[in-house]
């Protein structure tokens, strides 16, 4: 979850693909030393609520009245982007719990991957995968925001199924964690506009350091249940990302929308908010519900470096259908540092 908006023509590739290789390593790190010393990292869970709103109030620090606008000018594929994260993931994610046959706890924290908004790294993976980087600022800022209503009520049908879901209580830990800081975040930036830009290029940092902090505390709470059940566990998760990203692709390509549009919502259908997600399962079911949270952030962050690689080196014109309008992103569109 990285929260820190860059103009292509401000970032440049090698910055870019610097952030996409050293947010994952920094992150498989912070997992590989939680399975080291459990017992050291373990206690670091009470403050997993606090690096989340950190997160997520750098996240406001960085958005723009443009990028909610950018709704009004085009409200089609960014509604139908958004209603694709909230219906495609959530039911991919019951899907492949129930054919895996996972534990009740893994199947709702996987539930709960599904049902969280997309994960800010999607916009420098849009960008480095030559999208629609726009589009993908644009989707995440509106996803992250109906959240608070749609994350609770998603879980209480899905993960319901599994466990029970105080849906009151989730929806108020969303507005704490999620929609209370970004809306501070917007509000501070907009009042001393100089200052956070100044220090803007040290966000991202920040953000990566929270996921890695939640990362940490995350798997080392639940190093028993990944020693017996990692191996589906990370199954899942592959696949929830995986054909999160082709289901995403898919349903774009149905609407005919151009290239640089179906990668941005490929991209953001399958990166989701994971941090979020293990900080409410760890919060309102169990540390085991919390582990596929922590799992999504390690994996997305290389899937989607790997995509980004694969897509940024094919121009987008080569592969759109007649007549469409393709183009790289324009000069300006903002794009976000990676993190979960």
């Amino acid at each position: 979850m990285s929260h820190s908006y860059y103009a292509p023509a401000d970032q440049s590739p090698r910055s870019a693909k610097l952030a996409v290789t050293v947010f994952p390593l920094l992150i498989i790190g912070g997992a590989a030393a939680a399975l080291l010393a459990p017992a050291t990292f373990a206690p670091l869970t009470a403050g997993v609520t606090y690096a989340l709103m950190v997160i997520m109030f750098g996240m406001g620090l960085t958005l723009t009245l443009p990028d909610f606008l950018l709704v009004l000018k085009r409200p089609v594929p960014i509604l139908a982007g958004v209603a694709f994260q909230f219906g495609i993931m959530p039911l991919l994610a019951f899907g492949i719990a129930l054919a895996l046959q996972l534990p009740a706890e893994l199947a709702a924290g996987l539930i709960l991957v599904g049902s969280v908004p997309g994960g800010t790294s999607s916009n420098v993976v849009t960008y480095l995968a030559r999208g629609d980087v726009a589009l993908s600022v644009t989707m995440t800022s509106i996803s992250t925001l109906l959240s608070p209503l749609l994350t609770p009520l998603l879980a209480l049908w899905l993960a319901g199924q599994y466990l029970p879901v105080p849906a009151g209580d989730m929806a108020w830990s969303i507005v704490q964690i999620v929609f209370i800081p970004v809306v501070a975040g917007i509000v501070l930036r907009l009042l001393l506009p100089r200052l956070i830009t100044a220090i803007q290029p040290a966000l991202p940092w920040v953000s990566v350091l929270g996921i890695t902090y939640v990362v940490l505390a995350v798997v080392a709470g639940s190093n028993a249940v990944l020693a017996s059940a990692g191996a589906l566990l990370i199954l899942g998760v592959i696949l929830h990302n995986v054909l999160g990203y082709g289901i995403g692709y898919a349903a774009a390509a149905l609407t005919r929308a151009p290239v640089p549009t179906r990668r941005a919502i490929s991209v953001e259908v399958g990166m989701q908010n994971s941090g979020l997600a293990a900080g409410l399962g760890g919060t309102h079911f169990s540390a085991e519900a919390a582990l596929p949270g922590a799992i999504f952030s390690v994996w997305h962050n290389i899937s989607g470096g790997l995509l980004a690689s694969f897509w940024g080196s094919r121009r987008p014109a080569t592969e759109d259908a007649p007549g469409a309008d393709v183009g790289e992103p324009a000069a300006g569109d903002g794009a976000k540092a990676p993190t979960a």
